[in-house]
């Protein structure tokens, strides 16, 4: 194997799944085991090393657990057990070397201890999916589907179009058709709303890229809360699932744009219209508007849909109920039964000044309680393994069923992170191409 084909390997092995999370489970247990070796042949000092480091976890532990779980996209708590081992363990190092146990053990203390940290990093990140490769971590770009290009160099709108319903039985695919698709970032404006967005991304599938061009369905997509919309990307695997489909289909594909629903990495403006800033408007006006502006795709709301995970999931089940005539179609992955800040009260009071009656009218559980939606199609995934949203999930379906909407729920293996969402995608993109008109 040449030089650069094994940095490639290297750059593309997962840092979320099988081996990888094996390979940290096998290296933070070595670490404690050497740890607890080479301390014990002093057993006094190691007590009154754990007698300060069994404190001190539980203070920094609570304290990231206070700080991170009121969060839509909350660690698991099999995060937060990683997190107190690796604090936890440091403590104990650090207690242990203060004692002077000599260079040679010291040494080998240090390092051990810092396995035990790395390792446990390794396991919190496969919970959330920041680094889903050795790539990312240097900032390779993980391969959705080409590289991206400028929105300038995105053909603009062509003359010749082929349209209609289903698009597969009246599209020829042109010769001269692109192998994959294209992603490209472009700032959508709130020229309604005055939401301040960050940058959405754009997927462009092959038969966007063609003349004769396909007037293609349109999928809006929300990432989870903190986030941004590239998380779509990578430990959604968003651009090579639409890729992977569209090489299925002769290039037909939604045309996929992931809009920022937050303003910033870390904001929880929770897809309302409040105190917080306008986010419903933003995705239910400005987006649709730019995208009907700048992007040739089918103006027929029965061929749009909007999704996401987490903080996106719940968006879409708000937004198609507050707005049936633009998202008549929603996916809902691992999120919430109301958009929550951490408790409802604070909710209420943060968003509408305290007015429950303010609130009611846009929360989705409230809505479907007061009037019927026959005309919303949509589904529900949560994780097997996520305690905390399953059940929000399982409630939310309950109440759409109840409201008329015609829904299903299923469950995937996994917890409240991004191979969830991911394989959710995958599983739903035959169904979301024949639900907007691409296939019979």
């Amino acid at each position: 194997m040449q030089a650069h084909e094994l940095l490639s390997h290297l750059a593309h092995l997962s840092l979320a799944h099988g081996r990888a999370r094996a390979a940290s489970t096998v290296a933070a247990v070595a670490g404690i085991v050497v740890i607890l070796a080479l301390s014990r042949a002093a057993r006094p000092p190691i007590l009154r090393a754990a007698a300060v480091a069994v404190p001190v976890t539980a203070a920094v532990g609570g304290a990231v657990w206070a700080a991170y779980r009121p969060l839509p996209n909350q660690l698991p708590p099999t995060g937060y057990a990683w997190i107190w081992l690796a604090v936890g363990t440091l403590v104990l190092v650090a207690s242990l070397l203060f004692r002077r146990p000599g260079a040679r053990r010291a040494g080998v203390i240090g390092v051990a201890g810092v396995v035990v940290a790395a390792a446990a990093a390794g396991q919190v990140n496969a919970e959330v999916g920041v680094y889903p490769t050795v790539g990312s971590l240097v900032g390779h770009r993980p391969p959705t589907v080409v590289e991206p290009v400028s929105f300038g160099d995105v053909p603009g709108f062509e003359s010749a179009v082929q349209s209609g319903t289903p698009m597969d039985s009246v599209w020829t695919r042109p010769v001269r058709t692109p192998g994959s698709g294209v992603v490209t970032e472009v700032q959508i404006p709130g020229t309604e709303s005055g939401f301040p967005a960050r940058p959405a991304v754009l997927y462009l599938p092959p038969a966007y890229l063609t003349s004769p061009r396909a007037v293609l369905p349109v999928m809006v997509m929300i990432a989870g809360q903190p986030g941004r919309p590239q998380d779509w990307f990578s430990s959604g695997r968003l651009g090579s699932t639409v890729d992977a489909y569209a090489a299925r289909h002769d290039g037909l594909a939604p045309v996929v744009v992931v809009v920022d629903a937050l303003g910033s990495q870390d904001a929880n403006p929770l897809c309302l219209d409040s105190a917080l800033g306008n986010a419903a408007t933003y995705v239910a006006h400005d987006v649709p508007a730019w995208i009907e502006k700048s992007l040739q795709v089918s103006h027929d709301p029965a061929q749009w849909a909007i999704g996401g995970f987490s903080y996106g999931g719940t968006c879409s089940i708000q937004l198609a109920v507050n707005y049936p005539r633009i998202y008549p179609t929603f996916l809902d992955f691992l999120g919430q039964d109301e958009p929550s800040l951490g408790d409802h009260a604070g909710t209420v009071a943060a968003t509408f000044a305290g007015d429950e009656h303010a609130f009611a009218a846009v929360n989705p559980v409230d809505v479907m309680r007061t009037r019927q939606f026959p005309e919303l199609t949509g589904v529900f995934v949560a994780g097997a393994a996520d305690d905390e949203y399953r059940p929000q999930q399982q409630r939310m379906f309950a109440a759409a069923r109840a409201a008329g909407l015609n829904v299903r729920y299923y469950e995937l293996p996994g917890g409240h992170e991004g191979a969830t969402w991911g394989a959710a995608l995958e599983r739903e993109m035959d169904w979301t191409g024949r639900r907007l008109g691409l296939t019979s």
